[in-house]
């Protein structure tokens, strides 16, 4: 019996992710790539005090293919500062060797080759494993969540979060702070907090409060004994989510990055006892570093929310002249952060710091977490692994302007909405396709899976485009990291134009054409969406149904152009590596 190529190609791409050898490769390395060696999560003991933080999973229980960005631009004090750095140029500055898995983690650098090698990345009966291990060596250790852990997946929107509360708490979770978590509601969010989370895992968010009486909404802090010496975690939940996302799911809080009242906070746990103090941070990494420079007595701030894999430590001098170490643990459960602090006579003598890979092909599944995953799949199989189409090249997210996952998104809404252009939100969640796989529904969900997922019509001016866009690019490029909320730039479908991510807001955007042609400032034009955060009419077309059925009429799935702007007067800059 023969077999087409597409046939040949999911039988070895299937081979290939659940750890079986392909032809000339062994399942650890080949010849261009350097084998993990045996030893790669013996991490030797140092010091007391031993932390470990992941950040934005966005709710994805398996294994996955995740690329990082080959353009992630830093701007005005952040150019060439991780984490704006891409490829070869994050290498060079955390010195580590190309063509290894560490290399092949942290970068976008011969993605879909290197993939097959190592194998997918992540998964929580994996990551349960290495947890297993490290607490071992490690008594006491804390873990904690910084969010954006409950939304991205089919199963997290089904199961109303539950999959993922439930995982959380097996996996043996501390303490956490939240983002994506509060388009749950603020009755879910609260529901959780109190019947699941009570008594086993902190809620921590210093910085949301309450409108009508002023007064925290959340538990500012918590403070933990480790052989002695007592640890305070401080939460700072995303400062921006009723601007990033509806407010109509949050009515009553108010958020803010606050770090006056942060600092009061600061001060408080010192007053009772604390010696380290830790900030669980989803601000994204650039505000990070402002708040560490203008917050004393902060040890290190384990941040989330730009989905930064960052290999080291970042020091940050802060007004009392002590350092804040600044870090960011990746996304998609990718990574998990380990910070070792030795505390003795209440002083951090030092700090030993290892950003670790879960690679699933070297770590054994954990059967108790493997065992809730498939509880939690089983009742939804079906749909979760209907095949739509199968991708010709490789698809991924991540990246300041584009990627090939949401050009089909657009593409998607143009052709079934019958529109000239499209927008899809700039989101950093959404795992990696390789060329040859099945696109499944899960796949789908894995970029759509949220709380208000109507599309939408509507009819703008060419100038209210470009109101849009300008207002987006200020979000992205604003000198003053107070000033950005996350996110990369909306994605574009059938418009053309150029940026200068270091111009001001009202100057950035320019030459808009559509088929060649000059937008008309005056004109309206049918414009395609989704996820508007304006409450939604009961009745709406979800995104996932629009790309669906767009997938399964086209059978087989190629960009052939990346819909992505000119960027003019940049100059050279190490995070900005078009392809």
């Amino acid at each position: 019996m023969s077999i087409s190529r597409r046939e040949f190609l999911e039988i070895m791409l299937a081979a290939s992710a659940a750890g079986l050898a392909l032809p000339g490769n062994s399942v650890f390395g080949a010849d261009k790539f350097k084998r993990a060696p045996e030893n790669f999560y013996d991490v030797p003991k140092f010091g007391n005090v031993s932390i470990m933080h992941f950040t934005d999973c966005h709710a994805q229980l398996l294994p996955v293919w995740f690329r990082e960005p080959n353009i992630n631009i830093g701007v005005n004090s952040m150019k060439g500062r991780p984490p704006h750095l891409a490829g070869k140029n994050l290498l060079d500055y955390f010195k580590l060797a190309e063509n290894t898995a560490y290399a092949h983690a942290h970068t976008f650098l011969d993605f879909s080759e290197a993939a097959k090698v190592y194998g997918k990345m992540g998964g929580f009966a994996h990551l349960a494993t290495l947890i297993k291990q490290l607490r071992s060596s490690r008594p006491n250790s804390l873990l904690l969540d910084g969010g954006d852990t409950w939304q991205g997946s089919a199963t997290s929107l089904w199961t109303n979060a539950q999959d993922m509360v439930d995982a959380c708490l097996i996996l043996g979770v501390d303490a956490m702070t939240a983002h994506w978590e509060f388009t749950y509601g603020a009755e879910r969010v609260s529901q959780i907090i109190d019947k699941s989370l009570h008594g086993k895992m902190d809620f921590l968010a210093q910085n949301v409060i309450d409108n009508e009486w002023e007064e925290p909404v959340f538990k500012p802090y918590t403070i933990r004994e480790m052989n002695g010496t007592k640890v305070a975690v401080i939460g700072q939940a995303f400062p921006y989510t009723p601007i990033a996302n509806p407010r109509y799911m949050v009515p009553d809080w108010s958020f803010g990055i606050r770090d006056d009242k942060l600092q009061e906070i600061v001060d408080r746990v010192y007053s009772k006892g604390a010696q380290v103090v830790i900030l669980l941070s989803h601000n994204g990494m650039d505000v990070d570093y402002k708040l560490a420079s203008r917050v004393k007595g902060i040890h290190a701030i384990l941040g989330g929310h730009t989905h930064d894999a960052v290999p080291g430590t970042l020091p940050v001098k802060n007004p009392s002249g002590e350092t804040t170490l600044v870090i960011n643990s990746g996304s998609n459960g990718k990574f998990l952060a380990l910070l070792d602090l030795d505390i003795r006579n209440g002083k951090v003598k030092g700090h030993q710091f290892h950003m670790l890979p879960v690679f699933s092909n070297l770590l054994k599944a954990d059967a108790e977490m493997r065992d809730h995953i498939n509880i939690v799949r089983k009742p939804f199989l079906n749909k979760l692994t209907e095949k739509l189409a199968i991708s010709d090249n490789l698809l991924y997210r991540r990246g300041n302007f584009n990627g090939t996952f949401d050009q089909v998104i657009l593409d998607a809404l143009m052709a079934v909405n019958d529109a000239e252009i499209s927008f899809s939100p700039g989101f950093r969640w959404g795992i990696s396709k390789l060329p040859g796989e099945a696109i499944t529904f899960e796949d789908v969900m894995s970029q759509t899976a949220i709380t208000y997922p109507g599309t939408t019509i509507n009819h703008f001016t060419g100038k209210q485009i470009k109101e849009i866009l300008e207002d987006v690019a200020d979000n992205l490029f604003n000198k003053d990291p107070y000033y950005q909320q996350g996110g990369d730039m909306v994605r574009v479908g059938g418009l053309k134009y150029s940026i200068e991510p270091t111009e001001t807001i009202g100057k950035r955007i320019t030459d808009m054409t559509l088929n060649g042609k000059l937008l008309d400032p005056n004109k309206k034009y049918k414009v395609a969406g989704w996820a508007s955060v304006r409450q939604q009419p009961e009745k709406v077309t979800p995104i996932w149904d629009v790309v669906a059925s767009y997938l399964r009429d086209k059978k087989t799935i190629k960009v052939t152009e990346l819909n992505e702007p000119k960027v003019k007067n940049l100059g050279k800059n190490p995070g900005f590596l078009p392809i």
